[in-house]
C-alpha cells in the first residue's frame, strides 16, 4: 500500500495553479491574490493628529505652570493648512487632519482646563493647560504605517474585508487574483435517494454531495453539482461528459470506483482516458482513485460519509489550495494528549474525537465507534486525531497531532 504522504504527493505532481484574472475590488473577497501588492505611497500621506485637539509647538509647554496660547486657526479633516504656527500660537485640528507647519504635538481637547465657547463649533479666542508635551505626542507621522515600495500583501494571500480596506487606502481598483477552481462533483449508486425522496427498501440518501459541497465552496471553489449517477455505462458517461463540457478543473466522486460488478466509472474513464486504484495505508478510506478524463485530472473518493471526509481533508484540500494558488495551511494542525488508550491498526489513522482543555492541557476523548459510515461521530467531534502508520497503540496521556475541524 502507498503510504499518505506518497499518495498525496503523487496526485499533487499532475495539478497547477488556474490561471489568473483582473476583477473589480469590490468582488475581491474571499479570493486568492495573484500577485504582490506594493504600496506607491508613504500611509498616512502627510503628518496628521491622532486625537481631536489643537495642534501647538511642543516646545511652548511648560510641566511647572500652566501654558496659555492664542488660537489661530482651524483645521478640519480634509483640509489642507497654509499657515505657518509660530511661538504662542495653536490651531484647533480634527483627527486625522493634516498638522500645518511648524506644529509637531497635539495637545488633546480633553486636557485642556479654560472654559471653551458652549457652540460646539465656535472656535475659542485661546486654550490653557497643564502639561508638558514632547514633539510627536498625539501626531501620526507620514509613512508609519506603510513606507513607499513596501510589499503589504503578498501572493497567494487569501483577501480578509480588512484587506480590502487597504486595498482601497491604496487606490487598487482592480485585483489580480487567481481564478475559482472549478469541480465538477458527483455521487455514484443506484442505492442512493435524493434528500425529498421517501426512504425504499435497501436505499440509502445520498449525504456525501450535501459534505462534499459544503467543503468545496468553504473552499472557494465553483462547484458543478452533477448528481448522482446511477449504475449504468451511459448514466456515468452522461455526467463526466457534462464535467468535460463545462470546462471542470477537476471531476470528484465518491462511490463507485471499486472493481465491483456494478461499479462503472472505472470503464467510462478508461475509455476516454485513464485509470489508477490505489490502496492507501490510512483508515478510514483506504481505496483511493485518480485518473483522467479527456484531459480532466479525476479523483474518486470511497462511498462511506466519513471516508469520504477524511479523503477531501487529506488528499483534495492540498489539491485545491494549490489550484487556487493559496499559501494557506491544509489544515490547523495542534498538539494533544489522549485521554484514554488508542488501539489502532497500524496504518495511519484519523480518528474522529472531542478536545476540551484540563489545567492548560488540551486532552482528546474519542466521539463513539470509529466505523466509516458513523456519520453522528464526525458531527460530534471537532478534530481528527492522527495517528501514525506502525502505531497499534497509544498509551493514555500520549500526545498526538490533530486536525482542529
Amino acid at each position: 500500500m502507498l503510504s499518505v504522504n506518497e499518495a498525496r504527493e503523487r496526485i499533487l505532481s499532475h495539478f497547477q495553479t488556474t490561471a489568473t484574472e483582473k476583477i473589480p475590488l469590490i468582488a475581491c473577497a474571499n479570493r486568492i491574490l495573484a500577485t504582490d501588492i506594493i504600496s506607491d505611497l508613504d500611509f498616512p500621506l502627510f503628518d496628521n493628529s491622532s486625537m481631536d485637539g489643537f495642534a501647538i509647538r511642543a516646545e511652548d509647554s511648560n510641566s511647572a505652570s500652566s501654558t496659555t496660547l492664542q488660537v489661530v486657526a482651524d483645521i478640519p479633516a480634509g483640509s489642507s493648512p497654509t499657515l505657518t504656527l509660530k511661538h504662542g500660537q495653536a490651531a484647533r485640528i480634527m483627527t486625522g487632519a493634516q498638522m500645518p507647519k511648524g506644529a509637531n504635538a497635539v495637545i488633546p481637547v480633553e486636557d485642556i482646563v479654560n472654559p471653551l465657547p458652549k457652540k460646539e463649533r465656535e472656535l475659542p479666542t485661546s486654550i490653557s493647560f497643564e502639561k508638558k508635551l514632547n514633539a510627536g505626542d498625539y501626531v501620526r507621522p507620514k509613512g508609519s504605517d506603510i513606507k513607499k515600495g513596501e510589499i503589504v500583501l503578498q501572493k497567494g494571500r487569501f483577501i480578509k474585508p480588512q484587506d480590502l480596506g487597504l486595498l482601497a487606502t491604496l487606490g487598487i481598483a482592480e485585483v489580480e487574483v487567481y481564478k475559482k477552481p472549478r469541480v465538477a462533483l458527483l455521487s455514484s449508486g443506484d442505492e442512493l435517494l435524493d434528500v425529498h425522496a421517501p426512504l425504499e427498501e435497501g436505499k440509502i440518501r445520498d449525504s456525501n454531495s450535501y459534505t462534499l459541497a459544503s467543503l468545496l465552496e468553504n473552499a472557494n471553489v465553483e462547484v458543478i453539482r452533477l448528481g448522482v449517477a446511477k449504475d449504468t455505462k451511459e448514466a456515468v458517461t452522461k455526467l463526466f461528459d457534462e464535467a468535460a463540457n463545462q470546462k471542470a478543473d477537476l471531476i470528484l466522486s465518491s462511490a463507485g470506483v471499486s472493481v465491483g460488478a456494478y461499479d462503472f466509472i472505472k470503464e467510462v474513464i478508461e475509455s476516454h482516458g485513464k485509470m489508477n486504484f490505489w490502496k492507501v495505508n490510512m483508515r478510514p478510506g483506504k481505496p483511493l482513485a485518480f485518473g483522467e478524463y479527456k484531459g480532466i485530472n479525476f479523483i474518486g473518493l470511497p462511498g462511506n460519509p466519513v471516508s469520504a471526509f477524511v479523503g477531501f481533508e487529506v488528499f483534495v484540500r492540498p489539491v485545491l489550495n494549490r489550484m487556487s494558488g493559496s499559501t494557506r495551511q491544509n489544515q490547523l494542525k495542534i498538539k494533544v494528549r489522549s485521554e484514554a488508550e488508542i488501539e489502532s491498526d497500524g496504518r495511519e489513522s484519523y480518528l474522529r474525537a472531542k478536545i476540551h482543555e484540563e489545567e492548560g492541557v488540551k486532552i482528546a476523548v474519542l466521539t463513539g465507534h470509529q466505523g466509516s459510515g458513523n456519520l453522528l461521530s464526525l458531527v460530534q467531534a471537532d478534530a481528527l486525531l492522527i495517528i501514525p502508520a506502525g502505531v497499534k497503540c497509544v498509551p493514555a496521556g500520549q500526545e498526538v497531532e490533530a486536525i482542529l475541524l
